[in-house]
């Protein structure tokens, strides 16, 4: 029986992995497609992310007569460990053998590794423009990191672990009371995942601007399975910091028991929560402008800000009293 347990257990694990890498093309179309009907288009379908990685899976990749093998090898190091991050995630229930690994630090750690890689790779070939957009990614998470850490641990600090699968049962055994603390720590993280996805207004997806772009400048060079790793790692990061915000700071309807009811519960509202997400992040980059390079360091030590204002408020008020 506890064999049969383990293996169900360590079944809903792999569905929870396979679900992020389904999902986060569909993730990317939504936003793509909402934000073009906010601006008078059609835009494509929500599908045209799946087609596009299907076409380049197709291609041949071609690479640079200076690449090295780091060059070659980047895109499947980056691809996995952006997944191991995200599967750390609780998606659509807790309490999966996955648990073991869903602390705060490894997360961080794994997509610290991913982008290591990738700032690596864009200056392998030795291009100005990889150079220029791998520096630009060091001074970005050298200032995202510390915010993101500081944010979660203000809801460590509550749970009294850095499990994100012990914070989110916490959350959903907890009283629902109004958190001053959990409000700041969610502004910070909201500032920090639009860095380091390089949403609008830290940087533009779409651009072809060499001059602005950051994440784009490093994945020049690539194409066909290579380009199509790095994009699908991309869209992986951008759903996992989604789930993260949605999950974590408003865990309801994620399921603690392993029945298909509670399972279909979880994912059928974390699909909603993530498309309303989804919605607000493309009616933010209809409004706001990108801004300068120059400018990204006072955004990012707002969101220190934000989040140093969240876990002192916890200290204050909620451990004082």
């Amino acid at each position: 029986m506890d064999h049969r347990v383990s293996l169900a257990a360590w079944g809903l694990a792999l569905l929870q992995a396979l679900l992020y890498v389904a999902l986060a093309p569909l993730l990317a179309g939504w936003i793509r497609k909402l934000k073009a009907r906010l601006q008078n288009r059609r835009g494509a379908s929500m599908l045209q992310p799946y087609r596009d990685l299907y076409k380049l899976f197709g291609k041949q990749a071609r690479m640079a007569h200076t690449a090295s093998t780091l060059f070659r090898a980047a895109p499947y190091i980056v691809f996995v460990a952006t997944w191991l991050a995200a599967s750390a995630v609780p998606l659509i229930v807790t309490g999966l053998p996955t648990a073991a690994i869903a602390d705060v630090i490894v997360i961080a750690g794994l997509l610290a590794l991913a982008r290591f890689f990738l700032a690596l790779a864009g200056m392998d070939v030795g291009t100005a423009f990889g150079g220029m957009g791998a520096s630009r990614e060091m001074l970005v998470s050298a200032l995202a990191e510390p915010a993101m850490l500081v944010a979660v641990f203000t809801l460590a600090m509550t749970a009294h672990s850095t499990n994100l699968s012990s914070i989110v049962d916490h959350q959903l055994v907890s009283v629902s009371v109004l958190r001053p603390s959990f409000l700041f720590a969610f502004a910070g993280l909201v500032l920090v995942a639009v860095a380091e996805t390089g949403r609008i207004p830290v940087d533009n997806p779409a651009t072809h601007l060499e001059l602005t772009m950051i994440h784009e400048a490093m994945i020049l060079e690539y194409s066909g399975r290579h380009l199509a790793l790095m994009q699908w790692a991309a869209q992986l990061k951008l759903l996992l910091y989604g789930v993260l915000l949605v999950n974590v700071f408003l865990p309801w309807g994620i399921a603690r028991q392993a029945d298909v009811p509670s399972l279909c519960a979880g994912f059928g509202l974390v699909v909603v929560k993530l498309a309303v997400l989804g919605a607000a992040l493309a009616v933010s980059e209809t409004v706001l402008a990108k801004m300068r390079l120059f400018r990204v360091p006072a955004f990012l030590n707002l969101a220190l800000l934000l989040a140093l204002l969240g876990l002192l408020s916890h200290v204050i008020l909620e451990v004082g009293s």
